[in-house]
């Protein structure tokens, strides 16, 4: 079971990064007139920008817990347990918070996640 969980959690992370490049070339395109966002538009298309964001998962006894570094800062992003494959937010960096957001081992809640999962992590929040 926590090889399955790992795939669809590496399939998370993925859909976060692209999030995250949409929303980089989004904010460049808003300012078509400025000579920083073309250059950084054209850098977008050639693949040498550099988005300075990433995300890697660290494995621990019960959890994956999923990390954002930016600018030589890491956060904790979200944990997901490693048997039943259910995501929560982060309460603090070395636990999550109490309820299950979505489960990535249930095809409709891992379909709901892959479609709403956004780097900032607003997909997390109970509502």
């Amino acid at each position: 079971m926590t090889s399955e969980v790992l795939v669809y959690v590496n399939a998370l992370i993925e859909t976060l990064e692209i999030d995250y490049r949409l929303y980089k070339t989004k904010s460049h395109q808003q300012h078509p007139d400025a000579e920083y966002h073309n250059q950084a538009l054209e850098q977008i298309r050639s693949g040498t920008y550099d988005f300075g964001i990433k995300f890697t998962v660290d494995e621990g006894n019960k959890y994956y817990k999923i990390i954002m570094m930016q600018s030589g800062n890491k956060s904790v992003h979200a944990f997901v347990n490693k048997n039943t494959g259910e995501v929560f937010k982060a309460a603090s960096w070395k636990s999550p918070a109490k309820n299950v957001r979505y489960n990535l081992l249930d095809p409709t809640s891992r379909k709901d996640i892959y479609r709403k999962a956004d780097w900032a992590s607003s997909y997390l929040y109970a509502r």
